[in-house]
């Protein structure tokens, strides 16, 4: 990143040399003006987490800055060690046998109601993972009260897999309407909205799940599937992002956010 940041900081030091302590004209402040534009720009570049212009405009905010875990902590503050960010990718390292003691769902800190989301993702051979939202603290595990957009290693995981465990899923409620996953180990791009119950998952710019929250029908998948015990499952109207750690290594960047 230092051989990035050295000419923008050279522009400034020779414009600042330039104005010899005295009132900086203008040619000298857009000459600054690109400086920091340059510095801007470099570590944008070095931690890959970055918002145009056009999104700042819309709202957009980032989920994660590309270089550290600020605004997220892990779900009911448990220790963990298993989440790292490096070079703009928020990385999960993945253990096929550590599955407790030091591993744990991330969360961010805000809460989030009516939204739109997409983040950048990759996962290793066999993985499995996935993004919670609407998450509440209330239980053992963040599943148990967010819904989630299944992330899993559709053609290789290592037991059979229903319908509804498959990538893009409303896990366990509703299948994927499209099969839209990339190879493993390809970066695939997901969008999560919910608005006032309305739910929709897109994968690599396909829908792959389209529900309404609370009304009769949900309530009858609910009860008759593997969520009938879960009385908190989907109930929250305003919750946590979660990112999974099921053991598996998975590769997250661009996570932003949109309130709606």
């Amino acid at each position: 990143m230092k051989h990035l940041l050295v000419p923008a900081l050279s522009v400034i030091t020779i414009v600042a040399a330039s104005c010899g302590g005295n009132t900086v004209n203008n040619e000298n402040k857009n000459a600054i003006a690109v400086a920091d534009s340059l510095v801007s720009t470099a570590l944008a570049d070095s931690t890959g987490a970055v918002l145009s212009e056009a999104e700042k405009a819309a709202g957009w905010q980032l989920l994660f800055n590309g270089h550290t875990l600020e605004g997220w902590r892990t779900y009911k503050n448990k220790p963990a060690d298993s989440w790292v960010a490096e070079k703009g990718i928020l990385h999960c390292l993945g253990n096929k046998t550590d599955k407790s003691d030091k591993r744990g769902n991330l969360i961010t800190d805000k809460q989030f109601e009516n939204f739109e989301l997409t983040a950048d993702w990759k996962l290793s051979p066999q993985g499995n993972s996935g993004i919670m939202y609407m998450v509440s603290e209330e239980f053992e595990t963040p599943q148990l009260s967010g819904p989630e957009y299944q992330i899993i290693d559709d053609k290789n995981f290592p037991e059979k897999l229903e319908p509804w465990q498959k990538t893009g899923a409303n896990y366990a409620m509703n299948p994927p309407l499209a099969d839209a996953a990339n190879p493993i180990g390809e970066w695939n791009t997901t969008k999560i909205i919910v608005n006032k119950g309305h739910v929709e998952h897109w994968l690599n710019g396909k829908k792959t799940a389209d529900y309404e929250l609370w009304t009769p029908e949900w309530k009858k998948h609910k009860e008759e599937g593997k969520w009938k015990d879960a009385k908190g499952y989907g109930m929250s109207k305003k919750g946590h992002i979660a990112l999974q750690d099921h053991g598996s290594e998975i590769w997250f960047k661009n996570l932003k956010i949109r309130e709606l």
